[in-house]
């Protein structure tokens, strides 16, 4: 090894140990609470069939972190440093959103897939997240969701539908958005459950 590189290498290491020993901000952990973030009103069962949700719900890719994230300009998105959700997104959001209808229809007729054994499912739900982002610019979280049920018999298509849902941020911090997250996915499960 030549000089010039032993030296470059010596100066390195107090620069490497500088910055581990740097003051970092905590972490600040979020999760999708599983409390409906309004009023539960009466379940309407409709006609009573057994529904169950596909755990496997398509979300964008801005979704498959752990870290929340914002828009920025026309096409980007900005991780927040510092700011996690406790369970990811692509595990949290079915089993929240299960839950949730599962209060809109009544006990025993949502299940997340797989339902238990002995329950006689009639209609497979399948959810595909599109859009699930905040603009800082303009304090708002924008969901857009597909849903469509499986046919049986599989020879007929299903029909799909499709919402947006706009949450207004009551300000830029990221508790209010995670909090508004949350309210996305509960407004998302009454539109399934009142469209059905």
């Amino acid at each position: 090894m030549k000089r010039r590189d032993v030296l470059l290498n010596a100066g390195a290491v107090p620069l490497l140990l500088a910055g581990c020993a740097s003051p970092q901000a905590p972490t600040r952990w979020y999760e999708l609470k599983s409390e409906p973030p309004e009023a539960v009103p009466v379940p309407r069962p409709g006609d009573g069939t057994v529904w169950e949700l596909s755990g496997r719900l398509p979300l964008p890719g801005t979704l498959e972190r752990d870290t929340l994230v914002v828009s920025s300009g026309a096409a980007g998105v900005v991780p927040l440093a510092g700011h996690r959700w406790v369970v990811p997104l692509r595990d949290s959001v079915p089993a929240r959103l299960a839950a949730d209808l599962a209060l809109l229809r009544g006990e025993g007729l949502v299940w997340l897939s797989p339902a238990p054994a002995g329950v006689v499912v009639a209609r497979r739900l399948r959810v595909a997240i599109d859009t699930l982002v905040a603009d800082e610019a303009r304090l708002t979280l924008s969901l857009r969701a597909r849903w469509w049920f499986n046919n049986d018999p599989p020879s007929t298509p299903p029909t799909t539908s499709l919402t947006n849902i706009d949450i207004t941020l009551p300000d830029r911090s990221a508790d209010a958005l995670a909090a508004a997250h949350r309210l996305a996915l509960w407004r998302l499960a009454q539109r399934i459950a009142g469209a059905a």
